[in-house]
């Protein structure tokens, strides 16, 4: 397969494997990717992974990269309170939880962090359309008990002094007959101490912790 073909057939692909090319050529030699690497076409990811140079790469095609490079995961934590102007800094590297251990992988366009999980928290996500394709990011709701969840260090008021959410822009958003019912499948006496200490915190009352 040359080149001009490949590109052609994968035009509309944010990310492509080498499995998704055999699927065109069952009989495509890997060793191509690494000629098309030298001469500038493409850029590798990750291990098997990889992205058209030419692509115009965005947030949300960022989102997607970071689900498929490692899975099962979703968006979360520090990016997902970020796109949801829950937290006033920019992000630099795409935070996702995953059912895997945690890893961290620098590449040619990005930086991808996961948090381990366990697969019974695996829920509260939704899936947004990019492109023809989906990626999977946390509701608001779910991103801040993930974020709870992972940093038990936050736990009083000045933690959440420092964490510089937005109050207003939560509580206008979040649905907290949702957030109150994600808590309790967490199932975690530690993490409800924590979250109603939060919501005091931001003013809200209607959860009970």
């Amino acid at each position: 397969m040359r080149y001009n073909q490949l590109k052609e057939k994968l035009n509309n692909f944010v990310l492509f494997s080498l499995q998704d090319i055999r699927k065109q050529e069952p009989s495509f030699d890997r060793r191509r990717l690494n000629e098309w690497q030298a001469k500038g076409y493409i850029k590798k990811v990750r291990r098997g992974f990889y992205v058209f140079t030419d692509l115009d790469l965005d947030e949300e095609s960022l989102f997607l990269i970071a689900n498929r490079i490692y899975e099962p995961s979703y968006v979360s934590l520090e990016t997902a309170l970020s796109f949801y102007n829950l937290i006033p800094e920019g992000v630099y590297s795409i935070t996702s939880v995953s059912t895997i251990k945690t890893a961290s992988f620098g590449s040619s366009v990005g930086h991808f962090n996961y948090r381990k999980i366990k697969p019974e928290l695996f829920f509260g996500y939704s899936l947004k359309a990019y492109q023809g394709h989906h990626y999977k990011i946390a509701e608001a709701e779910k991103a801040v008990l993930d974020y709870l969840y992972l940093h038990p260090e936050m736990s009083d008021s000045p933690n959440f002094s420092e964490w510089r959410l937005n109050r207003a822009e939560f509580l206008s958003l979040a649905d907290m007959s949702k957030l109150s019912k994600y808590l309790s499948l967490f199932n975690s006496k530690a993490l409800d101490k924590r979250v109603g200490r939060f919501l005091k915190f931001i003013g809200e009352k209607n959860v009970k912790s």
